[in-house]
């Protein structure tokens, strides 16, 4: 069963988001690889980002709010207070009142489609899908170091952010009030960026892929790649629908016309 929304689906926005993304980064690649043959491969190259998470709340009896996200098995623990037994320098040490576990990066997986010639193996082109551990953190200072080697390199960037919440990549000018961006550059003609505002209601664009002087663009079509997953891997089974997203959509009128369009997909 397809998805209800005609474009990206907000709903793969939280906890599917790593399943969407790997087999959406595979199936990008297997969509451009017959337009690429004899001179180009594409390929999935899988990589990790260190992300910071600060989703969940962890609260003092004082009320003070620590942004903490703990193991299963680590827990908040109340020592006693009484002093350990004295030294043979008779010296107390006290033992701590607390244990309380530390905010601890972790290494996410991330992943990029390469476009390469047969010929040298030199890197035509980088497809990246933004995910919310390079859009915030010390993941987002790691993805724009990666990002500026690109752009000074002779390497055109393809940058696909289907996320509503986080950082965007650096723009001099503002961005417009969308909630998905395409963003394209070109070697030839840096530091200018062919941009794709994409709208909640609106089906993913049809966008170029560059190769080498002299070549033309082959085509991406985006939302045949994510109907392709959605449908594969049964997206519909594993998203609930009946519930509020999990990264919210604040806009009051496009959240009422999620609502209504839903509200016509059950009733269909």
């Amino acid at each position: 069963m397809p998805s209800p929304f005609p474009g990206m689906d907000p709903y793969l926005e939280g906890s599917e988001w790593s399943n969407f993304h790997a087999q959406l980064s595979a199936e990008i690649a297997r969509q451009l690889a017959p337009q690429l043959r004899p001179k180009y491969v594409a390929t999935t190259n899988k990589y990790f980002i260190t992300d910071t998470p600060d989703d969940l709340v962890v609260s003092t009896q004082n009320g003070i709010d620590y942004h903490l996200r703990t193991a299963p098995d680590i827990g908040i623990a109340q020592r006693s207070t009484q002093p350990m037994a004295r030294s043979h320098a008779s010296v107390a040490i006290k033992e701590a009142p607390l244990e309380l576990a530390t905010v601890m990066p972790e290494l996410v997986p991330q992943y990029a489609i390469e476009i390469r010639d047969v010929a040298e193996r030199t890197l035509v082109a980088l497809i990246e899908i933004l995910s919310p551990a390079n859009k915030r953190g010390e993941g987002y200072a790691e993805y724009l170091q990666k990002r500026r080697k690109i752009l000074l390199s002779t390497a055109h960037l393809l940058e696909i952010d289907l996320l509503r919440k986080g950082k965007r990549v650096p723009m001099r000018q503002p961005l417009p009030a969308s909630p998905y961006f395409v963003f394209l550059s070109r070697y030839q003609k840096r530091p200018i960026m062919d941009v794709w505002p994409v709208a909640l209601e609106e089906s993913l664009p049809i966008v170029p892929v560059p190769l080498l002087y002299g070549d033309a663009d082959v085509r991406l079509d985006l939302q045949k790649a994510f109907a392709d997953v959605y449908d594969a891997i049964g997206l519909d089974l594993l998203l609930n629908y009946a519930t509020a997203p999990d990264v919210p959509i604040e806009d009051a009128t496009q959240a009422q016309w999620a609502v209504e369009l839903l509200e016509k997909a059950r009733q269909s």
